[in-house]
């Protein structure tokens, strides 16, 4: 529906009315006019002229001043009520896109993929189901950027999580520095409400800031850090002797990570596979609940252009006219 916002702005309609009741009419000069006898004739015409051009100069130049009341009294389109669902709980994903996570070790419905494809399918559900939370989200290698602020915008979240590639920050991995983005992105948000996932696979090899001194910032500032270790402990591979078991977390510092989790009053995790993945993701839910309240908000739209773009036009109107009895 359509409001104004000032409407008792139109308590001046009277205003002009007034005026020129109260001010004195200027006193027109006299002067000496020529007379030319043969024009007497054009004088009647002249007079209805003019006076239909008065009156026609006068009702442009009234609704004109009803047009910029309009505008002044700030018109608005009311959309329907939207309820949004808020808990107040600001998360940040951190997620690892050095070169090991290329390792093709998790399966994905009955397909094997490499551990970002399942971290991108179990992450993309948790974040699908954490209505009414401000979601973030850091990607890390060589160094940390921000990939998307805190926004309840959940479909940009996952777009952008499933844009991520390999590599795409480097192939080294800066835990550190992750935390002290995602730190430094939260700062703004109350303390009980701050919570980071970490997710890697490997240790710290680059960056400016240790994990732990990251860690001992973080709980300063009351940021709660769930840490998650992505990768199998043992896969075969096919050499010239026949197949060898490997370790292809061997890199991984589950320690640090655990002491991370520990000096931040948060918990760590173990993704040997994608059904302990959505574990993972199962208890964050039950840790961290999305405590929905629901807040009433009504679109609007300003309209205030249209009658100040029609009042413009009238007083130039108005003004042509004027100058043609003139």
């Amino acid at each position: 529906m359509y409001e104004f916002v000032w409407w008792w702005l139109f308590l001046l309609l009277p205003l002009p009315l007034l005026a020129r009741w109260l001010l004195k009419p200027a006193v027109q000069a006299e002067g000496v006019a020529l007379k030319v006898p043969f024009l007497d004739d054009f004088q009647q015409g002249n007079k209805l002229l003019g006076s239909s051009q008065g009156m026609l100069g006068l009702l442009l130049a009234s609704v004109a001043w009803v047009m910029l009341l309009a505008a002044a009294a700030r018109p608005v389109w009311v959309g329907d009520t939207v309820a949004m669902p808020v808990s107040g709980r600001d998360l940040m994903l951190a997620v690892d896109l050095s070169g090991s996570m290329q390792e093709q070790d998790f399966i994905l419905n009955g397909q094997v993929v490499d551990r970002l494809v399942a971290t991108k399918a179990v992450a993309g559900e948790f974040v699908s189901k954490r209505g009414g939370d401000r979601i973030g989200m850091v990607l890390f290698g060589d160094q940390a950027y921000l990939q998307v602020p805190l926004t309840f915008d959940r479909q940009t979240v996952l777009q952008l999580l499933n844009e991520s590639q390999i590599g795409l920050a480097g192939e080294r991995t800066a835990i550190g520095d992750a935390i002290g983005l995602a730190l430094k992105r939260l700062q703004d948000s109350p303390q009980k409400n701050r919570v980071l996932i970490l997710m890697t696979d490997g240790a710290n090899t680059a960056g400016s800031v240790s994990p732990l001194e990251a860690a001992d910032m973080a709980a300063t500032a009351g940021l709660k850090i769930y840490t998650v270790g992505i990768g199998s402990e043992s896969d075969q591979m096919r050499s010239n002797f026949g197949f060898q078991l490997m370790n292809p977390t061997a890199d991984l510092d589950e320690k640090t990570l655990k002491s991370i989790a520990e000096r931040t009053g948060g918990a760590y995790f173990r993704a040997r596979d994608t059904e302990e993945f959505q574990k993972i993701y199962a208890e964050l839910d039950r840790l961290e609940p999305a405590e929905k309240e629901a807040q009433q908000w009504r679109p609007q739209q300003e309209l205030f252009r249209w009658p100040l773009l029609a009042a413009l036009v009238l007083t130039l109107l108005a003004a042509v006219l004027r100058i043609e009895r003139e």
